[in-house]
């Protein structure tokens, strides 16, 4: 029994960077439609100038995550797009950081941020799997 599911999921095993790449593209649009409509675009300058960045830095930032996650769930250009967003999660450190590891902690520690640090670094080196749109725009009949 454990020989034939091993041998079902190896056959399937590209699934697992296409599975990692959605769930984290999801996530990103998820926090930029936050900053958009939750926050607020003034809210979200707000609580980065609160942590030391430029206030405007909310905008490039939510750029990012906007379009960063859309590219991951649809699987284009999977390992530049996770190296593009390895930075604003490292921005992302800096409010969490001091707050300990649990990100159940007052002010949310920085263990979410590290899962998805390392959740891209994943993708970065693994690719985006199947189905990814690169790998289907060079597939040739």
């Amino acid at each position: 029994m454990l020989a034939a599911l091993d041998r079902l999921l190896t056959s399937r095993a590209a699934l697992g960077p296409a599975i990692l790449r959605i769930a984290v593209g999801l996530v990103f649009l998820a926090h930029a439609y936050a900053k958009a409509r939750i926050f607020t675009f003034a809210g979200t300058e707000a609580y980065f100038a609160a942590h030391g960045f430029p206030g405007w830095t909310a905008y490039p930032v939510f750029a990012a995550e906007l379009l960063g996650g859309l590219a991951l769930v649809v699987g284009w250009h999977t390992r530049a797009v996770a190296a593009a967003l390895v930075p604003v999660l490292v921005g992302a450190l800096k409010p969490h950081v001091g707050n300990g590891w649990m990100f159940t902690n007052p002010g949310g520690g920085w263990e979410y941020v590290a899962v998805l640090l390392a959740a891209l670094a994943a993708l970065i080196v693994g690719g985006g799997g199947a189905p990814a749109a690169q790998r289907r725009a060079t597939v040739t009949p």
